[in-house]
Formats: C-alpha cells, structure tokens, sequence
C-alpha cells in the first residue's frame, strides 16, 4: 500500500524495480571507525551508545526541541495550578475557567493548520523562531489582564503562536532522525511536556508568593526568549549544519527517498495516511487536554490540596515523572520491535496496542479511597497516553514524505485540537450540573483508545516512502 490515497499522484518508491535500493547502496559514504548499531546485539543502553558514537549533532537539535516543548507546556499548565488563585481573585466559575481554555483551542486549532503549512513553505528554523517570539508575548501579556475575558484573549493568541511547537519538533525529527531512531527521539523531546509539568508546580508557587501571579506570567515569557537566542545560534537543518560529519550525515539519509517537491495542499488533503492520522489524533488528544487542565482541579476538589507545592505539587511530579517514562519507553518499544525485524507502522500499531491496556487503570481514579490510589491510577495513564503519543507521531513521520510532514501533522493536529476544543466545553458542562463528579470522564477515557487504534489498523498506510531496509 503506498502511502497516499488509492488514487495517489506522488510515485511509490516500491512500485516495480526499485532504483533508489541500489542507489542509496551507492551513494552512502563510507563511516570510517564507526561500526553501526546491530539489531539486538547490545540492548537499548547498547542502541544508546552506539547511536551517539555515530554522531552527536541531531541529538543536540533534539536537545533544542526538548526545551522548547518543556517551555510550551510550562506556559500552558500554569493556568491549571494557577486556577485557584486567579478564580478568587477574578471570581470565576467552572464555566469561565472552561471558556478560557476554549478559546485556547480555537487559537490552536487555527494555528495547527497555518503553522505546519508555513513550516513546509519557509523551513523549520525560522517559522519556529517566529512562533516561539509570539507565543512568548502572549504569555507574558496574560499578567496584564484583569478579568475571564482578558484571559480568553490571551490565550487565543498563546494557542495560535504555541500551535507550532508539535510541527515544528516532528519536522525537525524527521529530518535529523532515521526510522529506527525516531520514537526514541520522538519520545524524548515530547517528554519536554510532562517536565514543563512537573516543573510548573514546583515554580509557580514561589514565583506567585514572592513577586505575585503577575509577575509569573512574565517570568515564563521571558524564558522563551532565552530559548529562541539559542534556537537562531544553534539550529541548521542537516545538510547545512558545519557540525555534522560524514558518519551522521550517511545515517541520518540511511533511506533513499524520491527528490523533494512541493505538494499542493489538496493533495494532502486527499492522502489516505493524513486522515488515518487526522481522526485517530482527535480521538486521543483531547485526552491529555483534559489532564492538563482538569486534573490540578480534581485533586484540589477531591483532596483540599490547594496550591502548595507539599501537597498539590507532589502528586503533579509524580504523574508527569511517570509521564516521562512513558513518552521515552513507548519510543523504545516500537524502536526495539523495528531493530528485531518488525516494520516500523506494524511496530507503531503494537506498541500502541499495549499502551491502549495500560490507559485502562484510569477509572479507578474517582473512585479511589485515597490520594495515592488516585495518583497510581491516573500516572500508568498519563504515561500510557504519552508512550501512544511517541509511536501515533512516528508512525506519521514513518509514511510521510519530508516535504509535507508539517502540514499533515498541522492538518491533524487542528482536527485534534478542534476535538480538545468540544472535550473542554463537554468537561465543563458535565462538571457543572454534576457538582464536579469526574467518575463518568474517567470512565469513557479508555474506549477512546481502542476506537482511535482500530481506525488506525485500518487506514494507516503501512510503506515508508523510499524505504529501504531498516536497521
């Protein structure tokens, strides 16, 4: 199956002979002391070692896409812990607090769309430049507003700027990361949320204490700046960049795949890997949307937590600590069934089988009879969710040509924002005329897996454009 629609425009490297086998042969460069990793040979320490003998470059890009994730959920979690303060001081409702988030997503929603098609057209080091100045404006303009209507303006143009961090950090992956490495790569640098989230609670108390809620929101604005001087100072794409070497340079285009052109944009709409992707995101995301700003809530109605680091920040580290283990182990699961011979979307489809189960612990969260049951439950979860996440964006980058991967994930990710958006303002309602009673969202969570996995099995392309065979 090619990775388009049945009635593809763009060619299929496996149709018929196919060259570009015995091209990449040729044209890769020898890799003088440098033995390549062997499937299985040394384990995944082994893998580790033996990818950064081959070079460190692409894993000081990764470094660079880490952080920035890190900053964009920093900014985004920082409503959730800040919630009880700023609903006193402001007086609002649930309601409120849901229309605020809403609007969030309709800025994200607009901005998944236009970001990924821009990244394609300009490149990923100066769309994400421009995004990341934006986003960090917006969220240091959150300390001038003073009412739920400031808020939501705010937070329209955080989501419309922050839409490009996904977009930007699988295109970067994409082409600095072969397939055998990607879920691994994928998983680390989307590990960047659950830090931001980890480390939000820990830092906004203080923040908030010394300086006041004010101040905190100009604190995290001021800290993407000091990413994007990095950013400019560090970023090339691999063809470009002076630091790669020979050895990289071979293993990053391990796969020979046909010459990069631009594809119209309803051409990707009609590709039959963009809506495999497209419906199953909407399906999952809003999951994580309803973690992020929901679950401080629940733990402060459940438990009378507060916003105190001891004891609503604890219970945070955990579950996104734990997030993190997932989001890099999920990476390394399809990465190890890819090394043992697996294909890579046949590996994708596995490992998301496995996490699908995991997610399930998730409904004995509002039933739980204490704190840490509560947080047992939701952490095999969120981790779960963040190892599905790892593989579901590999497997994008896995049948995606290079040219159009930004603007198939930044199609897909507005459809799953445009989800998140109808999951904030259903949470909302349910919360309201239930007396905030989470036993029935906790309960539907897991079905959402398994429909978005069967649709996957079904629709996801299974080639790899110009693919060759895999390490």
């Amino acid at each position: 199956m090619s990775s388009m629609n049945p009635g593809r425009t763009l060619p299929s490297p496996d149709e018929g002979s196919d060259p570009t086998r015995v091209a990449s042969t040729a044209a890769t460069p020898a890799m003088p002391n440098v033995s390549p990793p062997q499937p299985g040979s040394s384990g995944l320490f082994g893998a580790v070692r033996d990818a950064l003998a081959i070079g460190r470059t692409r894993w000081v890009m990764l470094t660079l896409v880490f952080f920035a994730t890190t900053l964009n959920y920093i900014d985004r979690a920082a409503l959730g812990v800040m919630q009880p303060v700023l609903a006193k001081a402001m007086d609002w409702t649930s309601q409120d607090y849901a229309n605020i988030n809403f609007w969030f997503q309709v800025g994200y929603a607009i901005g998944f769309a236009l970001q990924g098609r821009f990244i394609d057209k300009v490149g990923v080091r100066l769309a994400f430049a421009l995004a990341v100045g934006l986003w960090s404006l917006a969220a240091g303009a959150h300390g001038l507003a003073s009412s739920a209507l400031g808020f939501m303006v705010c937070r329209f143009f955080l989501g419309l700027a922050e839409a490009a961090n996904y977009p930007a950090c699988v295109k970067t992956t994409r082409l600095w990361f072969p397939a055998s490495e990607r879920a691994m790569a994928t998983g680390i640098f989307n590990a960047g949320t659950n830090v931001g989230a980890m480390i939000t609670p820990i830092m906004l108390p203080f923040l908030m204490t010394v300086w006041g809620w004010e101040a905190a929101f100009f604190f995290m604005g001021a800290l993407g700046l000091v990413w994007l001087a990095f950013w400019l100072k560090h970023y090339q794409n691999p063809e470009d960049h002076p630091g790669v070497s020979p050895a990289e340079r071979a293993h990053i285009t391990d796969v020979q795949e046909p010459e990069a052109r631009a594809v119209p944009y309803s051409q990707i709409l009609r590709m039959r890997g963009t809506w495999a992707f497209a419906l199953a995101f909407a399906v999952t995301a809003p999951v994580f949307w309803f973690y992020l700003y929901w679950l401080p809530p629940f733990l402060n109605k459940q438990y009378d937590l507060g916003i105190s680091v001891a004891k609503m920040g604890l219970p945070l580290i955990v579950i996104y600590l734990t997030a993190d283990v997932g989001s890099i182990g999920g990476g390394a699961l399809s990465s190890w069934l890819i090394q043992r011979g697996m294909r890579p979307v046949q590996a994708r489809l596995s490992a998301m089988l496995v996490c699908a189960l995991c997610i399930s612990s998730v409904v004995l969260a509002a039933g739980a009879s204490s704190l840490w049951l509560a947080v047992a439950a939701i952490s095999i979860a969120v981790g779960a969710h963040q190892a599905w996440t790892a593989n579901i964006w590999s497997m994008v980058m896995d049948y995606t040509p290079r040219e159009c991967v930004s603007s198939v994930f930044g199609f897909g990710g507005m459809i799953g924002a445009i989800g998140g958006m109808f999951m904030t303002q259903i949470v909302g309602h349910v919360l309201t005329v239930t007396n905030d009673n989470y036993a029935v969202l906790f309960t539907l969570i897991p079905s959402m897996y398994f429909i978005a996995l069967t649709w996957l099995y079904v629709m996801a392309p299974r080639e790899v454009p110009g693919r060759t065979a895999q390490a």
